[in-house]
């Protein structure tokens, strides 16, 4: 979690108590979003170690925050601001949570049964999935007109962008009501239908597909299918380092659900599935299409 955190947009405000299910990278980055912009947020955990690691995590990467300037409040308003847990119980006054667990449909849905079981009538639920249908994910609610999809992406504190994806029985004031909190957050909302992949994911898998396929022929080496994209199309890292940062494991998830819906345009090439069997995740096990030292 590294990098300037955003300026907010507008003079909109985020919701007074939120709640996270999950604090991994993702969920303690979305944690540490909505702790900047003012809102009490409480994460809830499968255990007790995972939640104070996730509380630990949240809190080393708030005084990151603090030390390079992005906030104005102190330390120590950020950490009461924040809560960490067990017990779903602690969303029932939530106005807002989000379900953020590993890419999994079963243990979403699973997830997302846990939420509504604990939260108000009037509480809206996020998923924070970058491939699985909301559609297929809302079949496990009661309401699913109080439910959306906000695709936040990593690191959540430096990333410019929010996905706001919409299921087919979503309310329309909710989509504007997440408008308003992507802005509230200092971050830009792209509004998509519920589709295989929505937007970014789709793009981005298909571009990274692509340039593994192109690695795996030798075409060129990694550090220069990168450097084709970033210097000939301005992108800020290219498909491979990306994929790097985002988990192989992560971007072979989504080509399975993308190969499944949309077909063979976008099966996962041999090598990447090869790099995920032998624990090459990338980034955070310290390799992956590159090296990565700590």
């Amino acid at each position: 979690m590294s990098g300037q955190d955003p300026e907010p947009l507008s003079e909109t405000s985020t919701p007074a108590r939120v709640g996270v299910l999950g604090g991994g990278r993702m969920g303690a980055g979305i944690a540490h979003a909505f702790l900047l912009a003012g809102s009490q947020v409480v994460v809830v955990e499968r255990d007790e170690a995972s939640a104070a690691a996730a509380g630990e995590r949240i809190r080393a990467s708030l005084q990151r925050s603090v030390d390079r300037g992005s906030t104005t409040r102190a330390i120590a308003a950020l950490e009461n601001a924040l809560e960490t847990g067990v017990d779903a119980g602690s969303f029932a006054d939530a106005e807002l949570v989000i379900e953020a667990v590993p890419e999994d449909r079963a243990l979403k849905s699973e997830s997302l049964r846990r939420i509504e079981a604990a939260v108000s009538r009037t509480a809206a639920i996020a998923s924070n999935t970058s491939s699985i249908s909301i559609d297929d994910l809302a079949a496990a609610l009661q309401h699913p007109e109080r439910f959306l999809g906000l695709h936040f992406f990593n690191p959540v504190p430096a990333s410019s962008l929010i996905e706001i994806v919409v299921g087919g029985s979503t309310n329309q004031e909710l989509v504007d009501d997440a408008r308003g909190w992507t802005e509230a957050l200092g971050k830009t909302p792209v509004v998509v239908a519920d589709a295989p992949g929505f937007a970014s994911s789709r793009l981005g898998v298909a571009l990274a597909l692509e340039a593994i396929r192109m690695l795996e022929e030798g075409v060129a080496t990694a550090a220069d299918i990168d450097a084709a994209m970033e210097l000939g199309y301005r992108h800020p890292a290219g498909p491979l380092r990306t994929t790097d940062i985002v988990g192989l494991d992560v971007r072979l998830g989504i080509a399975e659900e993308l190969h499944a819906a949309l077909g063979e345009r976008f099966a996962p090439p041999q090598l990447l599935r090869d790099l995920v069997a032998d624990g090459h995740l990338g980034r955070k096990t310290g390799r992956g299409f590159y090296e990565w030292s700590e």
